[in-house]
């Protein structure tokens, strides 16, 4: 008897039981055991790897996804899984490189091409990233995510009235993600819309009021409009909420450093 199916549809119909519940731990505990008996089983050891992932737990995510591929070059579940923390790593090409092996098995994978996309969009390559976003989006219109990733790199490409249409898009489908409302008062300021620019930042900060970057965008936008006061409110909240946070990214640091003292001398 294969191992690739042996008991499968049991453990599969007990794991399902746990996520419907939102037990996370417990179909973790079945699959650990699945794959203490059959430690060779593509399938369950994909899956285990997707539940670490899942957890946040990124070594043991990756360790697992590549025993699975071992067993299986072709385990879409392991590529896509693999792939996705080589990507969150900065790695892109060996990214790319798992993607185009999966790209052979599921070409109409809308999170295929999303990934794909995204790598792109690491590269700097946006007009690759844009063709493989819209061929996701073809491939599942109602998919917030990728309208999202689309939005962004239409911004990055400076498109904003594209940009403002995928954003919107995403916004009809998740509108409690604070970052959308954000990213849409930055394509409204290019667009010359500071009024609904304002809108979008307020409802960005009544969901996430903790989130730095819409603070310090949001300042940006207002001192620029010359509403230095307001600016400089902004720009204190943001300074607050980074303290909290810490870390910061070098072209945020920059940025930092040449508005801070403006606004603090316009307080």
């Amino acid at each position: 008897v294969s191992t690739q199916s042996t008991g499968s549809s049991g453990i599969n119909a007990e794991y399902g039981m746990h996520i419907l519940k939102g037990d996370t731990d417990g179909a973790l505990a079945i699959y650990k055991r699945a794959v203490e008996n059959f430690p060779e089983n593509s399938e369950l050891l994909s899956v285990l790897g997707l539940l670490y992932l899942q957890m946040g737990d990124t070594q043991k995510a990756f360790e697992h996804l590549g025993n699975a591929m071992t067993y299986d070059t072709s385990n879409v579940k392991a590529i896509m899984g693999a792939g996705s923390i080589i990507q969150d790593h900065g790695d892109f090409d060996v990214a790319l490189t798992k993607y185009r092996v999966a790209a052979t098995i599921t070409p109409e994978s809308h999170a295929l091409w999303n990934n794909i996309g995204m790598c792109f969009f690491g590269k700097k390559k946006y007009v690759a990233a844009i063709s493989c976003l819209k061929r996701a989006h073809y491939l599942a219109p109602f998919e917030w995510r990728v309208c999202y990733n689309l939005g962004l790199a239409h911004l990055t490409m400076q498109q904003y009235a594209s940009a403002f249409h995928f954003i919107s898009a995403a916004i009809n489908l998740r509108p409690k993600f604070a970052p959308l409302f954000m990213l849409l008062g930055i394509a409204l300021t290019h667009l010359e819309d500071p009024t609904n620019a304002k809108q979008a930042y307020d409802q960005a900060i009544s969901i996430e009021p903790d989130n730095p970057i819409t603070h310090l965008n949001y300042a940006i936008m207002l001192f620029n409009h010359g509403e230095k006061s307001h600016a400089a409110t902004q720009y204190s909240k943001y300074e607050t909420c980074q303290k909290k946070k810490g870390g910061v990214d070098p072209d945020v640091n920059a940025l930092v450093a040449k508005l801070g003292p403006i606004l603090h001398l316009g307080s």
